[in-house]
């Protein structure tokens, strides 16, 4: 899965915790990337808990729960936000010469 804002792969860390954080937008669990984190980018397409207005939000078992003040259910504000940002292109190039690799030294 991608940043939903600018379409980034996400990559392992080498140690430690992600740099990367999930949020929820129309109802959908998303990851963004550090650096839409640091632009700001990221907070505006966030959906809002009806409650608190925290955007800490999580999807669990097919509702959203806030993390804040552990509202659940529907009662979330949606953000005007944009549709999410198309995978670069190259995704299926890469796995599938990915799979040709790992296959082709199988016996």
């Amino acid at each position: 899965m991608g940043c939903y804002v600018c379409g980034t792969r996400q990559t392992d860390p080498a140690r430690g915790a992600s740099p990367w954080q999930r949020g929820v937008v129309r109802g959908r669990q998303v990851l963004g990337c550090p650096d839409c984190q640091a632009s700001g980018a990221w907070a505006r397409v966030l959906d809002a808990c009806a409650s608190c207005g925290s955007t800490a939000l999580v999807r669990r078992l097919g509702e959203t729960v806030c993390r804040t003040c552990g509202n659940a259910g529907d009662g979330v504000a949606a953000a005007d936000a944009p549709p999410p940002a198309q995978p670069a292109s190259g995704i299926a190039d890469e796995v599938s010469a990915a799979l040709d690799r790992m296959f082709r030294q199988m016996p």
